[in-house]
């Protein structure tokens, strides 16, 4: 599906009243920075489920993610498997996490970043989870 294509479906699923994070994944949130403003709260955790593996669509030619250079037996991109883990005890807010001076050199709270896979140290870690 094409980027333009996808910002359609992700229009029109939200518009269908589903939860943003089913549309980021049914939609394939990496690339979709229109769904920023709504990833604003942090509602649970999610772990690594799976060894990294080769990502099957750099090997599909009718994928946008399609990637000629590699090839079965090296491939070039790899991604693992999450599931959920838990629900927090409450909804901890990034505005939340943005007042807190104990996380003032916390990657996400910072001015310009975007949501995306980031560092947390484990004292940030425990901060966050001692909010609930």
């Amino acid at each position: 599906m094409s980027a333009g294509g996808r910002v359609a479906r992700a229009r029109a699923l939200l518009a269908r009243g589903l939860p943003p994070a089913e549309v980021a994944l049914a939609v394939g949130y990496c690339d979709q920075p229109q769904l920023h403003r709504h990833f604003t709260r942090v509602v649970g955790i999610a772990e690594v489920a799976s060894a990294a593996h080769p990502d099957p669509t750099q090997f599909d030619a009718r994928s946008d993610y399609h990637d000629p250079a590699a090839r079965r037996d090296e491939p070039r991109w790899l991604l693992v498997d999450v599931r959920f883990k838990r629900k927090l005890k409450r909804t901890i807010t990034l505005e939340e996490l943005k007042g807190r001076d104990e996380l003032a050199e916390f990657a996400l709270v910072r001015r310009g970043n975007r949501l995306s896979v980031m560092p947390v140290t484990r004292a940030q870690w425990d901060f966050i989870l001692g909010l609930e």
